[in-house]
């Protein structure tokens, strides 16, 4: 039996209609979703690349201050965002009388409150292909039941239950079945592909935080934060970028 998708939606009643409606505004949220979260985590590695190459000497260097004019002229790269945290938050405690671990230890707390703001930034919308993927499959199944009360209706209203009387409310409701897992099973598999690839950016991101925190408890001095002069007896900072997300 061949049944046409226009022929089958017009025939079905609005209930079905409001399940169908529903499903497919799911489906393109998630894409909206996943298309947004590639976009940004592709874009964020390449300036987060970008950055480290440019800053990576500075801190070598010791040149704190450069580090941080650098970091506020790049407002686009998180990797930014966190030196520019960390060395701000250093050279202030320095300035106002503190010792050196001291102001290493503030700065470490407040990159962690940093990290903290920016994980509910980056999982941004991840929440809506948690929820698609776990309540589509039973709005798909609202759509079957409310389909089989159609199909039952037409049997007592044209006294007859032949395929021919029930056939087309039958497949309606289990085509909305299938419409509901075509939307669920995408979303999970989305989830979980997109929570990787962001928690392995985060980790670099904590990598590099903790690369910092352990380069300023190294012990740099004020001079040395003024005029970029290379601190003794320390191993030279590297800023790691966070690993390729997709």
């Amino acid at each position: 039996m061949h049944f046409n998708l226009l022929e089958l939606w017009h025939g079905m009643n609005t209930l079905v209609r409001v399940v169908v409606v529903v499903l497919t505004i799911q489906a393109m949220a998630c894409l909206a979703v996943t298309v947004d979260r590639v976009i940004m985590l592709i874009g964020a590695y390449r300036r987060g690349r970008r950055f480290a190459r440019q800053a990576g000497p500075l801190l070598a260097a010791g040149d704190l201050q450069g580090a941080l004019e650098l970091a506020k002229a790049d407002r686009g790269s998180h990797l930014a965002g966190f030196i520019r945290t960390g060395v701000e938050t250093y050279l202030s405690r320095l300035r106002k009388g503190l010792d050196r671990p001291k102001a290493a230890e503030l700065a470490a707390r407040a990159l962690e409150r940093k990290s903290d703001n920016l994980s509910d930034s980056l999982q941004k919308g991840l929440n809506i292909l948690a929820s698609t993927g776990s309540t589509a499959p039973f709005i798909g199944l609202l759509g079957t039941v409310l389909g089989i009360l159609n199909a039952f209706k037409l049997v007592g209203q044209q006294g007859s239950g032949g395929l021919g009387t029930i056939g087309v409310a039958i497949a309606e409701a289990l085509i909305v079945t299938g419409y509901g897992l075509m939307v669920a099973i995408p979303s999970v598999l989305l989830f979980n592909w997109l929570s990787t690839r962001i928690a392995r950016y985060e980790a670099g991101l904590t990598h590099a935080r903790h690369e910092l925190v352990d380069h300023l408890a190294g012990g740099i001095s004020g001079d040395d934060l003024d005029d970029g002069a290379e601190a003794p007896s320390r191993e030279p900072a590297r800023v790691a970028p966070a690993p390729s997300p997709v």
